[in-house]
């Protein structure tokens, strides 16, 4: 897509323009984490960045000085992130928000907080969204964490402010949707394009933002739907694939697996399904909180889970062939359920892999070869059907 380029270049021009603002008396508020309502930093006029990496040995290795090795490989890296301090973006961060949806996020931004002297914020995340009494915590977490926010920084949530970021969020959720619907059909607009596109929006000015995934979603439109194609469709589900992590990806389309879909919360899965009924910081607490759950929170009636269903959802819509499930090591929570969602999509006839991995290059080629054996056994369930 051509649009990319242009994308790509104020992604990189951002660093600088974040120094500008700094200088003017803004705040940059790097936040992490799924049900962080990003919305509510920006509506109290702060500059919201989404923080993380991945993909970097030498960084894990620094982050392990501040975080035990058995920490999720993706916690490790981002400590390493944040205390090199070499990257242009989070130099200009002056202070971090994150949620406790995974605990292991919580326990990066205590080691924030203690080792490198940020001013950081924790959003309280229920460990079941269902009870109403967990519904009502969130509520008062959200409505203390803006509060804290508000105190610090001199700044107050404004009605007409919320309201006008709630309608620019719900319009940048539409545009991202209608881009990823696109991809499923048009091979010349890569799911890799999409996920790359969205990564970007973690960094650039909304109100840009939106511009710009309009005109993405417009040259899409031009594109011709894709003709019949033999390469396997491959769905990504499990762990996040954050920026720098490309290994799979990469490994994937190399082999001839297109890429079609994803429930990631470093992708698509975030943007799905968020209703703010009101334009409070309470109303925007529950649209987060009933949406697909995360998988790092406990859900043990698979028959009503919702993060299950919404994977088959997804999975229907992209017309996937096979899932690959990718499991980052120390990242139980979605190591744990591997195996149950499993058996939930082979009942149904889906092929599924899951692939466990860090940020190392030793083990690409076990990688490459299982990859390999997967496409190839996708392709013959293919030709079979075919056949009868």
């Amino acid at each position: 897509m051509n649009i990319l380029t242009k994308i790509q270049k104020r992604v990189s021009d951002r660093p600088a323009e974040l120094a500008k603002l700094r200088h003017q008396g803004k705040t940059v508020v790097g936040w992490s984490g799924y049900n962080l309502p990003e919305e509510l930093i920006y509506a109290l006029g702060l500059v919201p960045v989404r923080i993380g990496a991945g993909g970097n040995e030498k960084l894990v290795e620094l982050g392990q000085r501040y975080v035990s090795s058995h920490n999720c490989v993706y916690i490790r890296e981002l400590l390493g992130y944040i205390a090199e301090n070499k990257d242009p973006l989070i130099q200009q961060i002056d202070a971090y928000a994150f949620d406790a949806t995974c605990l292991q996020t919580f326990r990066a931004a205590e080691l924030v907080e203690y080792y490198f002297n940020k001013d950081v914020f924790i959003l309280g995340v229920p460990r079941n969204f269902y009870w109403t009494e967990a519904q009502d915590y969130f509520v008062k977490e959200t409505e203390y964490f803006v509060s804290l926010l508000e105190a610090k920084y001199g700044v107050k949530l404004e009605d007409q402010k919320l309201k006008e970021a709630i309608s620019l969020y719900n319009k940048i959720r539409e545009k991202i949707l209608e881009l990823y619907t696109i991809q499923i059909e048009s091979a010349e607009v890569s799911w890799m394009d999409v996920y790359g596109i969205i990564q970007a929006g973690y960094t650039l000015d909304k109100a840009e933002y939106l511009d710009l995934l309009e005109q993405a979603v417009e040259e899409a439109k031009g594109y011709a739907k894709e003709e019949d194609s033999d390469a396997p469709r491959i769905f990504l589900s499990g762990s996040i694939l954050p920026p720098g992590d490309s290994k799979l990806i990469n490994i994937i389309t190399k082999l001839g697996g297109r890429i079609v879909g994803d429930d990631l919360w470093s992708g698509i899965l975030p943007y799905l399904d968020l209703d703010i009924k009101e334009a409070t910081a309470g109303g925007v607490a529950l649209g987060y909180l009933n949406r697909t759950p995360h998988g790092a929170l406990p859900y043990l009636e698979l028959e009503s889970d919702r993060r299950i269903k919404k994977l088959k959802e997804l999975l229907r819509l992209s017309r996937a062939n096979g899932v690959v499930y990718h499991t980052l090591r120390y990242c139980d929570p979605y190591s744990f359920k591997s195996l149950e969602t499993k058996h939930i999509l082979v009942d149904e006839g889906i092929q599924f892999l899951e692939i466990h991995t860090e940020y190392a290059s030793s083990d690409t080629e076990a990688i490459h070869t299982r990859i390999e054996a997967f496409l190839e056994m996708i392709e013959n369930n293919v030709l079979t059907k075919e056949v009868v």
